[in-house]
């Protein structure tokens, strides 16, 4: 679906993808529904702890987004806001797994708003076989080798098999 006066509808769904889960992808497929590009953007945080690498999330979420033709990947830092901004984009989009969760995001998407008000945040509520799951409790897994098969996808599984234990999951 196009604005008015043709110009394309995009929307920035960001977040740490550390790694990127079924959850995410769950949230990356049907918010690819809703605009005419999707930029899927890595947070570079480097307050945080990341296991990869912001080229290495990058990377991965191409491999895994490639069969969905609208979505972009990039990174940031710095504001929300104005990266939104800076890429044309008027819609944040949000994934929502817990009551918990509707708090924070509420918090953030009245700041963002605030410092932006020509960005709206939209909230897309995950998929219930999701509801529980983070990319910490996936790297907790796979730290012990344990079998990922039901919240990631196999080349997001290898890596993290790969980071974990230097071998590659067969």
């Amino acid at each position: 679906m196009k604005q008015q006066n043709n110009v394309p509808r995009i929307g920035v769904y960001p977040g740490s993808f550390d790694p990127v889960t079924l959850g995410h992808m769950d949230i990356i497929q049907r918010a690819s529904k809703q605009f005419d590009v999707l930029i899927v953007a890595v947070l570079n945080n480097v307050s945080k702890n990341a296991l990869f690498s912001v080229d290495e999330r990058k990377e991965l979420l191409r491999q895994v987004t490639s069969h969905i033709p609208n979505v972009q990947v990039d990174s940031f830092r710095g504001l929300l806001v104005n990266y939104v901004k800076e890429q044309g984009a008027h819609v944040i989009v949000r994934g929502i797994r817990t009551v918990t969760d509707f708090e924070y995001e509420l918090q953030l998407a009245s700041t963002n708003h605030k410092l932006n008000p020509d960005a709206e945040t939209i909230f897309m509520m995950t998929n219930p076989e999701y509801s529980y799951l983070s990319s910490s409790l996936v790297k907790e897994i796979a730290q012990y080798n344990g079998d990922l098969n039901e919240w990631v996808s196999p080349e997001v599984g290898q890596a993290l098999h790969h980071k974990f234990n230097g071998i590659s999951e067969q």
